[in-house]
Order: C-alpha cells, then structure tokens, then sequence
C-alpha cells in the first residue's frame, strides 16, 4: 500500500474512532455504554454496599431486582442497576428487560444530633479532589478513636470496596447512610445498633499513608457535603 493510501486509511479510522466517541457521548442508541448495566454479587457484598459502590438508593435496587427488602441476595447473582420501565437512573444506563417497578419516592427523614465522628481537622474537603467527590478526609492519629456520627444500625462492615479500606456503613434511618473508611480495626459488625457518640473503630492510614478517617454521608444513596450536617466548631 502506497503512502497515500497510508495516509487515506489513518484518516478513516480518526473518523470512525471520532464517531464512536460522539455516539458514546451523545447517549443516543446503540452508543457506547462506558458504566456497567449489571452487577455480579461476590462473597461479603450486601445490598447496601452494592448500592453504596454505584452511588444508588438501596430500596431502589431491591425494587429494580424483585427483592422485597433486599436482606437475601447470594454470591453469584446477577443484579440490575438500571430503572426496570426505560428511563435511566443516576448512576445507570439503559435497561433491556421488564422488572417489577421501582418504589416510589419516600419522604426524607432528618436525623437529629449528627456529631463529628473523630476528634481532627478537614485535611481533603468534599468536592476538593477526585478522592473526595463522596465524602472529605479527616486527619488524625493511627489508632484513633472513630465514633458513629449518629444512631443506627451497622448495614456492612468489611474490606470489600479496596478504595475504602477497612469500611463500616451505618444506616440512620429510610433515607440516611454515613461511611466510615481507612479504619485500622472495626469494632462493629454488620446487624449491630449504635448510639451516636459511640465508638466503632480504630483509624487507620488512608492515600500516602497519612492516618486519617474518609467520611461520608449519603441521603437516598446520593453523596452529600457532610459539612452541611455536622455541628459547626
């Protein structure tokens, strides 16, 4: 093939390669889909980390899958994480498959008497950087004191989420979560009740091992500025 030719084929494939990009971008159908429809569920995973990981409301994954209250899922199911009825969900993409329908939206609940779960500074606030577009760094000593921001029941605790680190995800109510990364040892495990105030782990050491806690509140599975609930100081 001679150099033209060469150079004709390049510029195909530059056109083909940016028409690929376009259609993936434009969300139009048939383009590329770059997030995962479906999950396969593996040993230790709940549903509330399941939801917790793709940035989903847990009562919505149950719905979407014909789980009832979602207590009974078993390694090796597979589990939609899209809408059931064609529309897309926030963290999802299109779905191919009639489900049962998804629940309807509940009233938001507050909590009353969120507390700061270690004693440390703000080293990453939220939205600073890519590592807290979730939640915000609090620095601390290794083996520090980590504490439930607020009453509620331990819905996992595990190593599950490699980002996180040793996690613990306490459920406050229908439409709370807090999360509670980096932990050198936790105290809890998943089905315990805790009162705000108590302790539930030992910090550990987070990104270029700098002992601190990452920190996360969610409301209907969507992450939130923990700043804007935590007592000012």
């Amino acid at each position: 093939m001679g150099a033209r030719g060469l150079a004709g084929r390049r510029l195909f494939l530059v056109a083909a390669l940016s028409g690929l990009l376009a259609a993936g971008l434009s969300g139009c159908a048939g383009a590329l889909r770059w997030e995962p429809d479906y999950h396969t569920v593996r040993e230790g995973e709940t549903l509330y980390s399941i939801a917790f990981r793709y940035g989903l409301d847990q009562r919505q994954l149950a719905a979407w899958n014909g789980l009832g209250d979602g207590s009974l899922i078993y390694v090796g199911q597979r589990l939609r994480l899209t809408r059931p009825d064609g529309r897309v969900a926030a963290s999802s993409r299109s779905p191919s498959q009639s489900r049962p329908k998804a629940a309807p939206p509940t009233r938001h609940v507050p909590v009353g008497d969120w507390r700061w779960p270690v004693d440390g500074q703000v080293i990453a606030a939220f939205g600073a950087s890519p590592r807290t577009q979730s939640g915000m760094q609090i620095g601390g000593r290794r083996g520090q004191a980590v504490r439930s921001a607020s009453g509620g029941q331990v819905v996992y605790a595990g190593s599950g989420l490699k980002t996180y680190g040793q996690l613990i995800i306490i459920k406050h109510n229908a439409t709370y979560l807090s999360a509670y990364g980096h932990n050198q040892e936790l105290l809890v495990k998943e089905g315990d009740r805790v009162s705000g105030g108590q302790q539930i782990a030992r910090m550990g050491e987070g990104p270029g091992r700098k002992p601190l806690l990452h920190f996360e509140i969610r409301r209907d599975g969507k992450p939130v500025n923990p700043l804007a609930y935590l007592p000012r100081r």
